[in-house]
């Protein structure tokens, strides 16, 4: 039973970050499974099932609201169903000593990535009125498919940062799209992992927990996404997931580093999180201060 409201709070955490940055409820739900002990294919696969439900519920609100081009849902859709496939089916056929640094290996390099872009950059602004096309979004999305099905998560943090950054898709278009493409990914994610693990090595009440948390969090994660600043999140979970991961890996068999070791790299990255936050949180107000006098300039005169 502990486990089973551990799951729920897990894919409620998840959901509220990815409803207010547009990404990483693979990444959170899978780091958060990781550091319960669950096995590396098996957490991904949880997480994948889950998100069959997460993400249509996500995809059809998105497309209520005019958040979604389907043209670029189709050209990042496709190639990233085949990049999960393959990526599902490899990672079912390492064992879980090996699984388990490898996936927070790709977790740790997601998470420094979310701290790195979020606390110094944010999100980007700038416009380039040519479309996406397939030669941008089709490598795109079989590498974003690969890393989202190996390491239990990336969907979002490899291609909504790749797609904003190419400045030719307004924001709430990248997000809806992106998010509603994340169905197709997980879809097939789910279908290499059944084929690759077999029915009998997935938990399935552990999925419909994972589910209901994120269902619940669903409405509140829209409410935050108005009123917690993305950079400032961004660089919250993203020094989450790196301090996660980090204890993962050096408890691992591949560098099983000695106590003191990890409690001064524990220390370390502690410190550069709350430094980087503090930046975001400075950041954030100071673009908040700029923009003032521009939004008064707007207001028609008495």
């Amino acid at each position: 039973m502990r486990t089973l409201v551990l799951l729920g709070l897990v894919g409620f955490a998840a959901q509220l970050v990815d409803g207010s940055l547009g990404m990483a409820y693979g990444v959170t739900s899978s780091t958060l499974l990781l550091a319960a002990t669950a096995n590396p294919a098996a957490a991904s696969a949880t997480v994948h099932l889950a998100e069959i439900g997460t993400t249509l519920v996500s995809g059809v609100a998105h497309w209520r609201f005019g958040n979604v081009d389907w043209k670029v849902v189709a050209k990042i859709g496709v190639p990233g169903a085949i990049g999960a496939f393959v990526g599902a089916t490899l990672l079912s056929r390492l064992s879980t000593e090996a699984a388990a640094p490898v996936m927070s290996l790709i977790l740790l390099a997601l998470g420094l990535y979310l701290l790195i872009r979020f606390t110094l950059r944010g999100l980007p602004v700038r416009r380039d009125p040519k479309p996406l096309g397939r030669r941008f979004l089709t490598p795109l999305g079989l590498v974003a498919g690969f890393v989202d099905a190996t390491g239990g998560g990336g969907w979002g943090p490899v291609g909504t940062p790749a797609i904003l950054a190419s400045g030719r898709l307004e924001p709430r278009k990248v997000i809806g799209s992106i998010d509603t493409s994340e169905f197709i990914v997980a879809v097939a994610a789910s279908v290499g992992f059944l084929i690759g693990l077999g029915t009998e090595n997935i938990d399935y009440a552990w999925v419909a927990v994972l589910l209901a948390g994120g269902v619940i969090a669903a409405p509140i994660a829209a409410y935050l996404v108005r009123v917690v600043p993305p950079r400032v999140l961004g660089s919250a979970v993203g020094g989450m997931i790196v301090l996660t991961n980090g204890r993962t890996i050096l408890r691992s068999d591949w560098v099983d580093a000695p106590g003191g070791v990890r409690a001064v790299v524990y220390v370390v990255v502690a410190l550069v999180w709350a430094a980087a936050l503090t930046y975001s949180i400075r950041a954030h107000l100071a673009q908040q201060r700029a923009a003032e006098p521009a939004a008064a300039e707007l207001q028609p005169v008495g």
